[in-house]
């Protein structure tokens, strides 16, 4: 029997995200009494401090950004989108709120990609005489993927990590008339990624990192979420991957954005502009 050779890759779905960019209206927030920005202020601390210790998969951070691209960027990871249609509508209710423009957002869910486990699925699956498509086959697939989302799950419902640097970035995998990798074959994307994927190992004592698929959901096909200590990493490891196929010659990257972490208890700090205090 000839072996069934899987073309899309089979994923698991975890936590939803929602990366929010601000431009905070500085002259607007120095125009107001210093008793009004600090009963602003306790009620957005308060806000985040609540979301901060949230359980896993169900938390949001804060990041002071650098460069032009906004001031403040929230993380949000809920369990579904009204999770985060909540905490959007949250945000936009503090008081606070009224001195932030919105400059950005993007919206995903964790992803992880499974090239490795969909090819033992389908030699698995079509070697017990199932075919794709049929009832037998969908439920050996499923409880399959119900043990594996079992064991990922911290994965696919993460912790925001405590790194004090974020770098986000979203992506896609090109689809032109030249190089197009949605009609590669399911052999080669595998190699491709395989290889793409021992690189981000090297790295896995420095950066942790989230995937999010945002395919249908947002303009670009994959959010990247790097998280570190040392924010050169983030240039060392999106360098050196820029060598490997899978990148070098499939991938788009979209605008990347850089922040520092900016806990509850800093967040008065960032916004009276001592930027030692909010990240310390």
């Amino acid at each position: 029997m000839s072996q069934i050779q899987p073309i899309v890759p089979l994923t698991l779905e975890g936590a939803s995200v929602l990366h929010q960019m601000f431009r905070v209206r500085w002259d607007e927030w120095r125009a107001i009494d210093g008793h009004t920005r600090s009963k602003l202020l306790e009620e957005a601390s308060a806000w985040l401090a609540s979301a901060e210790s949230a359980q896993c998969g169900s938390q949001s951070a804060g990041y002071a950004m650098l460069g032009h691209k906004g001031d403040l960027m929230l993380l949000h990871y809920r369990p579904d989108f009204p999770g985060l249609l909540e905490a959007q509508l949250q945000v936009s209710r503090l008081r606070l709120a009224e001195y932030l423009e919105i400059v950005n957002s993007y919206v995903s869910v964790v992803e992880l990609g499974l090239y490795e486990s969909t090819k033992k699925i389908f030699e698995d699956l079509s070697g017990r005489g199932l075919q794709p498509g049929t009832a037998e086959w969908d439920q050996a697939e499923r409880e399959t993927l119900d043990r594996q989302r079992t064991a990922m799950a911290v994965r696919l419902h993460p912790e925001v990590p405590p790194a004090r640097y974020l770098c986000f970035y979203p992506m896609d995998r090109k689809r032109g008339e030249q190089k197009n990798w949605y009609v590669e074959s399911f052999a080669d994307r595998q190699r491709m990624m395989h290889e793409h994927g021992l690189i981000g190992r090297k790295y896995g004592g420095v950066i942790k990192q989230v995937i999010s698929g945002s395919i249908g959901f947002d303009d670009w096909e994959w959010g990247v979420d790097l998280f570190s200590e040392d924010p050169v990493a983030f240039k060392q490891i999106i360098y050196e991957m820029r060598f490997d196929e899978a990148s070098a010659i499939y991938a788009l990257f979209g605008a990347f954005y850089i922040g520092l972490r900016v806990h509850a208890k800093g967040l008065g700090a960032f916004m009276s502009g001592d930027a030692r205090a909010a990240i310390a």
